[in-house]
């Protein structure tokens, strides 16, 4: 061939690695020399799979790379909807299932994998899907309108991905895993119990340690076969017909009646095409290919889940990617290679956080392992370390992965672990530290922070000196952060401490969405007056949204518009407390808590809460805010509750929301011979006033009638204390796992100074503090901490006195009970049903025991008794052990 004509590069199968090819091969600046032709099977082109529960929510427009179809470099081609039937390595062609055939001087394959079904009797029939192609998941969501039980069969990634979009579309969910446990390629026995009582408090059921025997169908057809050519005789038989019916396990005796199922048990590579070329494949299929993924024919390369570096098979996207931008070095003339790769995964399961990085089952000779786990908040982390307590080797991490963009780093570039490793998965606390995030290590310039697209943070520093003047902009230019998502928050945190180390200017925008921080999206909504997120995005924003910004935008919507949280435009943007109006609890019940402001209710409100608790059989608790919570819930029943307590003359106490939950007093001047100030009085008018005010985290008060506090005035977010002369403001303080004290704002105040100083500061809260940042924190972060909360709260020093009154009082004119509205809406309770399909169903899995005489949760365990502690008890839950493994 002429050096002066192009030649063409054939690209076979068009998902998230072949795309990841062209994208690079364009970047690298192959198409000067070369056209490329992508030849796609799927009938659009490539989008995220890794997101792909997400096109539920969103489509399918939303996942694609290409919403346009067409590649902009003219040089590149792309032909959705064709397949590939046949490869001829000594032509070099490829045969189109048209019939076409087309020429090649290098040949990239990219078919990717094909879900694995296990050979199970029944496994043909109807409503039995695999999860693998927005085509798979339209017909799943089709089945969903009138099904009512589903089973997922794999308990690994996938699987889990499965049915969480079984569970978002209202079908009772069964988990079937033939391992003893979930994720048993990611974590080990402890982490996915975890896991597993984290997804059955979610509502679905978990079957670990199962084999599938078969599927049995709704109907059977008896055939009979007339043999007219020899005997003429007639045989018969039966075949198995329609849709699904049951599962059978093996060794249990009751079948488990279902309406479909899902198969994810693994994927399997398409080498068809390159078997049929005579292409040499691995062992356990996948096309072989040496260090730079040539396969044993020199024209011929592959890339992602079919091809096998070594013999080995990666069923990640981001070894794909390093494959893919191999290759494109290669057809250059350049000399990379593919050296295996990390196989480290962070991600949310059904809420849930899970992470798995290095050596997390320690395989490695003579290592130790330190464990941490706390049973009540559902939080198990476990490091892998090396015999001599001087390197991270790998880890497990369920419940809480905050640490994963530290710890992953470690294990890359083999640093030192600090004295005190223990510290990397223990809780943060106030004095003790705790956490990696107070232990100021610094990764070195190798340490690999994105192993998606192989970024280290030499790399994002480098784009920094580049011009890059944001964690977007760095994710831009280096891929950081832009495939899973699991690196983000260290790509930002990195990009911030080299701003900070340089003295420039740090980017505090919201998320990569909103080029803003919170306080000034709060602005620009306030004079636009936009009333939706999509408004807001469509004008000052890009793509479609995340969980960073959408529940910062639905608390700004809330606290300007005071529009109910359930209106069709705010679903979306709610977590599931906000989107029920009661508190979850962990066996899939909910708790509701009516409003009694300042503590003080009536024996006639007492005997009403009384009756309702007792006709619904519902455990009552008095919490430390002064109310009494109802828990054991169920979600249909919500409605007829909050009815009960409405008409009564309750209403919401939104203990759901990110708003003022209590504003708790002592009995005061009334009663007490001690009390100065009527410290109830002024509770209820507060509670009363603040009450729904939707805020950047939630809020509490307290009032307390004289100077012996009873009232713990000063752990809360506003605090009153009554003196001679009148009363005195604290503001930031909080409880929680990080308590702060109060701090005084302004003394001897009469009841208006006090309300007027209240309502700026609240509303200057609301308007500039970040999302979920509590009050303290909040005042710590401005230039002059509360001395600037003073200047313009009480000094009004920018004007703005008057302006954060008048919203104060918007909100006080506008409040509304959510219940009561939602009550009066009949849309909006058509929400309130276990299983849309079956309104009348309540969930199954939903149980409770006894204890005490009152009703607990049961899933799945007992909980331990308390007595006491024998000198050989195990080690006190919260406490690390350090075992080694051999």
């Amino acid at each position: 061939m002429s050096p002066h004509l192009r030649k063409k590069v054939v690209v076979v199968g068009h998902g998230m690695v072949g795309h990841r090819f062209v994208t690079a091969a364009i970047e690298r600046g192959l198409t000067e020399t070369h056209d490329i032709v992508v030849l796609g099977e799927e009938p659009r082109p490539a989008y995220d799979r890794v997101a792909l529960t997400s096109f539920f929510e969103v489509g399918g427009e939303a996942l694609s790379f290409l919403p346009t179809g067409v590649y902009e470099d003219p040089r590149v081609t792309l032909r959705t909807s064709t397949s590939v039937i046949e490869i001829d390595p000594a032509a070099q062609t490829v045969m189109l299932a048209d019939g076409e055939e087309m020429a090649y001087d290098e040949l990239v394959l990219a078919t990717g994998a094909a879900p694995f079904v296990p050979p199970v009797p029944g496994s043909e029939l109807g409503n039995v899907f695999v999860y693998r192609t927005i085509e798979d998941l339209e017909a799943i969501r089709e089945a969903a309108k009138t099904a009512k039980v589903g089973a997922v069969i794999g308990g690994g990634l996938l699987g889990l991905e499965a049915a969480n979009a079984l569970h978002q579309l209202g079908v009772e969910t069964h988990v079937v895993e033939l391992a003893p446990r979930l994720m048993a390629v990611q974590v080990d026995d402890a982490g996915g119990n975890t896991l597993k009582r984290h997804i059955e408090k979610l509502g679905l059921t978990v079957h670990t340690g199962v084999m599938t025997e078969s599927i049995s169908p709704d109907a059977v057809v008896e055939i009979s076969v007339v043999d007219e050519v020899s005997t003429g005789s007639t045989t018969g038989g039966t075949v198995l017909d329609g849709k699904v019916s049951a599962l059978k396990f093996k060794d249990v005796e009751e079948p488990l009646p279902i309406d479909m199922i899902v198969f994810s048990a693994g994927i399997r590579p398409r080498d068809a095409l390159a078997r049929a070329a005579g292409l040499d494949l691995a062992e356990r299929g996948g096309v072989l290919v040496d260090e730079q993924c040539r396969s044993s024919d020199e024209h011929i390369w592959a890339v992602g889940e079919c091809a096998a570096p070594g013999g080995k098979m990666y069923g990640l996207v981001a070894p794909g990617y390093d494959m893919a931008e191999v290759v494109a070095d290669a057809l250059l003339g350049g000399a990379g290679t593919f050296a295996g790769a990390d196989m480290s995964t962070k991600l949310k399961l059904l809420g849930v956080d899970v992470a798995s990085f290095g050596d997390a089952h320690g395989t490695t000779d003579e290592c130790l392992e330190l464990t941490y786990s706390d049973a009540v908040t559902g939080v198990y982390k476990k490091l892998v370390i090396s015999e001599d307590g001087t390197r991270l080797l790998g880890g497990v991490l369920v419940g809480d992965a905050s640490a994963y963009g530290l710890l992953r780093p470690m294990v890359a570039s083999g640093m030192e672990l600090p004295e005190n490793p223990e510290e990397l998965i223990l809780p943060q606390t106030t004095g003790g530290g705790g956490g990696p995030s107070s232990m100021a290590l610094q990764l070195p310039l190798e340490a690999q922070i994105c192993s998606c697209n192989n970024v280290t943070r030499g790399d994002i520093e480098a784009a920094v000196d580049n011009g890059c003047e944001s964690a977007a902009e760095v994710t831009k230019e280096t891929k950081a952060g832009s495939t899973c998502g699991s690196c983000k928050v260290q790509v930002k945190k990195i990009v911030e401490d080299y701003f900070t180390a340089q003295g420039k200017t740090v980017d505090t925008s919201l998320c990569e969405h909103f080029a803003m921080t919170r306080a000034e999206l709060f602005d620009v909504v306030l004079i636009h007056g936009y009333k939706t997120f999509d408004q807001i995005i469509e004008a000052h924003g890009t793509g479609r949204g995340c969980d960073l910004c959408k529940p910062a935008v639905a608390s700004i919507l809330a606290s300007q518009l005071n529009g109910h949280v359930l209106a069709k435009e705010n679903r979306k943007l709610q977590d599931t407390n906000d989107a029920y109006l009661a508190n979850l609890q962990k066996n899939g019940s909910y708790s509701v808590v009516p409003r009694i402001a300042g503590g003080e209710v009536t024996p006639e409100g007492l005997i009403v809460i009384g009756e309702v608790a007792r006709d619904f059989g519902l455990y009552t608790k008095i919490t430390g805010g002064q109310r009494i919570d109802m828990f054991g819930a169920r979600m249909e029943d919500l409605p007829a509750i909050w009815k009960r307590l409405v008409d009564a003359g309750f209403e919401s106490g939104h203990a759901y929301g990110k708003s003022l939950r209590t504003v708790k007093s002592c009995v005061g001047s009334t009663w007490c011979r001690y009390g100065v100030q009527d410290s109830v009085g002024l509770a209820i008018m507060l509670e009363t006033r603040y009450r729904g005010l939707r805020s950047p985290h939630k809020l509490k008060g307290g009032v307390s009638g004289c100077a012996r506090e009873c009232a713990e005035a000063r752990g809360k977010d506003f605090g009153v204390i009554a003196t001679e002369k009148g009363w005195n403001l604290y503001v930031g303080g909080n409880g929680g796992a990080i308590p702060a004290h109060a701090q005084l704002l302004a003394g001897d105040l009469t009841t208006e100074e006090l309300v007027r100083y209240l309502d700026r500061f609240l509303m200057y809260y609301v308007r500039t503090a970040d999302r979920l940042q509590r009050t303290s924190t909040w005042i710590d972060s401005l230039d002059g901490g509360l001395d600037r909360v003073r200047e313009v709260v009480v000094d009004d020093v920018l004007g703005l006195g008057t302006e954060l009154e008048a919203a104060m009082v918007h909100h006080t004119e506008t409040y509304f009970d959510e219940w009561k509205a939602t009550l009066e809406d009949p849309e909006k309770l058509r929400r309130f049903v276990s299983f849309v399909n079956a309104p009348d169903i309540p969930d199954p899995n939903i149980s409770f025991g006894s204890a005490r005489g009152q009703i607990v949760p049961e899933v799945g365990e007992e909980p331990a008794a308390i007595g006491p502690v024998s000198l050989g008890a195990s080690i006190p839950v919260g406490m690390p052990t350090l075992e080694e493994s051999r």
